[in-house]
């Protein structure tokens, strides 16, 4: 008897002793910084001139994704650069009103200088390969990226124009708690929010 509570014992100080150590490596981690510090002054003078110019979602195939945020969304394809030695292909779009003119090195320093774009990468063979089950949306376990958001002056006039294009809704406006908020999936299974200034302020302030 002695010995089998004996072995029970060390069973249990083990397991008890690998999970403070793994709590250990992660508390070390988690909690792991530079000691380097700036003034607010040196930040902003530092980081002078810094755009959030780009989210990168991978795709499968760029005619359907393509035709979503161009038609959809009526973004405008503003850059396509080609990589053949890599096989990949990027695709910028945006909301930019006007494009310069010019020689492509030219266009695509203004390019990737313009803020907010959608840079879309194809990996050359993916539309054409049976065995290719598509990318991680972010939204299934284990979850990651969330989604990217369009603002619109209507969210249930756009979402009404979205049905018609037979687009894939995660959250019709009405549904849930959160009114006039919309939630659609592009070609390959990103979430988009789709808000209005007014909406999103009332749903985090009230009417």
């Amino acid at each position: 008897m002695v010995l089998i509570f004996a072995a029970v014992d060390y069973d249990d100080a083990k397991s008890a002793f690998i999970n403070l150590f793994k709590f250990f490596i992660h508390f070390i981690k988690d909690h792991r910084m530079s000691q380097y510090d700036e003034s607010p002054e040196q930040i902003a003078q530092a980081t002078e001139g810094y755009v959030m110019q780009q989210t990168m979602l991978r795709i499968k195939d760029p005619k359907p994704s393509l035709a979503f945020y161009q038609n959809v969304l009526g973004m405008k394809l503003l850059g396509k650069y080609d990589f053949p030695e890599m096989k990949f292909t990027l695709y910028f779009l945006g909301y930019e009103p006007t494009q310069p003119e010019g020689d492509d090195k030219t266009k695509a320093k203004w390019v990737f200088g313009r803020p907010a774009l959608i840079e879309l990468t194809h990996n050359w063979g993916t539309e054409n390969d049976d065995s290719f089950t598509g990318y991680h949306s972010g939204n299934d376990e284990p979850k990651g990226f969330g989604h990217i958001g369009i603002s619109v002056p209507d969210v249930y006039a756009a979402s009404e124009r979205f049905a018609k294009y037979d687009v894939e809704f995660v959250k019709k406006p009405d549904d849930g708690s959160m009114k006039g908020l919309a939630f659609i999936k592009d070609p390959d299974g990103y979430w988009i929010e789709i808000l209005s200034p007014d909406g999103i302020t009332d749903i985090i302030f009230g009417k």
